[in-house]
């Protein structure tokens, strides 16, 4: 559990989260959980054997309204799209057309400046071209606790997924050294993320063609992480 709150403590120390915020969340996931597992009438007394929970917070937490679940970002959209017809320069026109194409309710020029800000896209004359792979929002942005969010809590469900079933229904693999030089994990780091991009702007391009021919309602995501640590 340490290896697990560690860093959820240090993203909330350094937004300002309280600790009483914090708890509030976590009991209030602790209810979900338990009522996602009785098998039958669900019961206050049940919860709180299960959870340890108050029976009293357990009514007042039943009360809080839900949360609700942003939207996927749309300049990620975009950007997943252009990418998947090739991520060749687009013409002002047709950068637009792809914007309105995503969202109709923002204009094309501001969908440009938030990109551009971002470092994702930039104006070469008459024409856009994409700098990055991905659109990154800023550092510290609620874009970006957004994505923190969506990532995070996905690769967790999957991993809590693999531990709690004997036919691990998801895949998640790891390769991990200790006895490296920093020169030598940056280069595995950087031929990692090559590799990494290569197989995702595929699953990109298959994802966008499937998504036209064989629509339906299951979400899936994919990524992978590549992380370093040096001793003391």
């Amino acid at each position: 559990m340490d290896k697990l709150l560690l860093p959820i403590a240090r993203l909330c120390v350094a937004r300002g989260l309280l600790f009483g915020t914090a708890a509030e969340r976590l009991k209030l996931q602790f209810l979900r959980a338990a009522e996602a597992k009785i098998d039958g009438k669900v019961t206050d007394s049940r919860v709180s054997v299960m959870t340890g929970l108050q029976r009293r917070d357990i009514a007042r937490l039943r009360q809080l309204p839900e949360t609700a679940v942003p939207p996927v970002n749309h300049l990620s959209r975009l950007v997943a799209q252009w990418i998947a017809q090739g991520g060749d320069p687009l013409s002002r026109k047709a950068f637009d057309a792809l914007s309105l194409d995503i969202r109709r309710d923002v204009h094309p020029a501001t969908m440009f400046a938030q990109l551009a800000d971002a470092g994702t896209v930039a104006a070469d004359g008459d024409d856009v071209v994409l700098k990055t792979t991905s659109y990154q929002p800023l550092p510290g942005s609620d874009d970006q606790m957004e994505y923190l969010a969506r990532n995070g809590g996905d690769f967790l469900c999957a991993a809590t997924a693999n531990i709690m079933q004997s036919d691990a229904p998801f895949f998640e693999r790891a390769v991990h050294y200790n006895n490296l030089s920093e020169q030598s994990v940056e280069l595995l780091n950087r031929e990692y993320r090559a590799a990494q991009m290569q197989v995702l702007k595929q699953i990109n391009a298959r994802a966008a063609e499937l998504q036209k021919t064989d629509p339906g309602k299951t979400r899936f995501r994919a990524g992978g992480y590549f992380y370093k640590e040096t001793d003391a």
